[in-house]
């Protein structure tokens, strides 16, 4: 066992003939960059999902010219990663195809059909929460209103909006993979929202057993929809985001689904955003991040562009993944030695 080749991942930004080279040289990666440079990746081993925003070691940017990488370095040759392709009749398998120890790395394209079953059905899947499975929701950039998109490696830079990719990771014995999640939100003293549906999109509700509208209450209370709907789910406090509100249907757009029966109250304010990072991340151990990703919310409200956030790097996405769907988070996972 000592002897051993541990895995470790590589996280930082790469001009795009860097990561060319690093593909052609046969590196396992996931990478995070605007559609128009994965679009030019050759074939190899790697997934992909486009985001222009990013988390780097000088701080948050938006870049079109640089792409974010996880290198996975230290597999083996009898035991490589295993990247697969899944469509929305086939992701429910994610967490019987992850190795028996090990992680999955997972990237779904915003607002796809893949997306919406995942957030919805994800709790329920065969072996879920077995296997660490971490990953991210791809987007683009806001100004662009385009097509949130994948990319497997193995057919180069062909990109898809349908389906969601993966890279199963096996580790040695002498290693262990554990997920975390940063939350800075928590339940406020408002009244308890339920909804008789499951959706990313709601109009309907009880508010403390009363029927109402929630855009009716949202604009009767003055609430500012920058605060998600937070709701514990077997003692995990998992935020739902606010989107946009269609004044014309009433409807309330949704970054995650509301679920049927769950109890939810909007959450507390948070005063300064970088200052709460700062603090939590203290209080977690980070000593040995693998992977990492942040939310487009949490970077566009704590205006975290040309801030650091600890030493905590990578792609700023539509939504994070920690075995099921999140949003408003910070997700990371270690990967440590087995004592």
């Amino acid at each position: 066992m000592s002897n051993q080749v541990k895995i470790n991942l590589d996280s930082q930004m790469f001009d795009l003939a860097t990561v060319i080279l690093k593909i052609q040289q046969g590196e396992f990666m996931s990478i995070a960059g605007d559609e128009s440079l994965l679009a030019q990746l050759p074939a190899g081993n790697w997934i992909g999902g486009t985001i222009p925003y990013f988390m780097d070691r000088d701080g948050g940017k938006v870049s079109r010219e640089q792409l974010f990488v996880h290198t996975i370095n230290g597999t083996q040759q009898h035991n490589p990663p295993r990247i697969t392709v899944y469509d929305n009749n086939t992701i429910a398998r994610i967490a019987q195809d992850a190795p028996p120890h090990g992680f999955t790395l997972l990237i779904l394209p915003a607002a796809s059909q893949v997306h919406l079953n995942y957030a919805q059905n994800a709790p329920e899947f065969a072996n879920m929460f077995f296997t660490p499975i971490v990953g991210w929701i791809s987007g683009f950039h806001l100004n662009d209103g385009s097509a949130a998109q994948v990319a497997f490696g193995p057919s180069g830079g062909v990109l898809i909006s349908q389906q969601a990719v993966a890279i199963h990771v096996p580790l040695p014995d002498s290693q262990s993979a554990n997920v975390s999640i940063i939350n800075l939100f928590e339940e406020g003293a408002g009244p308890v929202i339920e909804f008789p549906t499951t959706d990313f999109s709601v109009k309907d509700c009880l508010i403390d057993g009363v029927p109402s509208s929630l855009a009716d209450y949202i604009a009767g209370q003055g609430l500012d929809t920058r605060l998600p709907l937070v709701a514990d789910y077997s003692g995990i406090k998992v935020n739902v985001s606010i989107q946009q509100i269609q004044t014309d249907t009433g409807r309330v757009e949704l970054y995650a689904p509301v679920f049927k029966g769950v109890s939810y109250r909007f959450a507390t304010p948070v005063p300064d955003y970088v200052q709460a990072f700062d603090q939590a991340v203290k209080k977690n151990d980070t000593a040995n991040i693998a992977f990492s990703c942040n939310c487009i919310l949490n970077f566009l409200y704590s205006e975290l562009e040309g801030k650091k956030t600890g030493h905590i790097t990578g792609p700023i996405t539509f939504g994070e993944i920690a075995y099921q769907l999140l949003n408003q988070t910070l997700v990371y996972m270690t990967l440590n030695d087995v004592r």
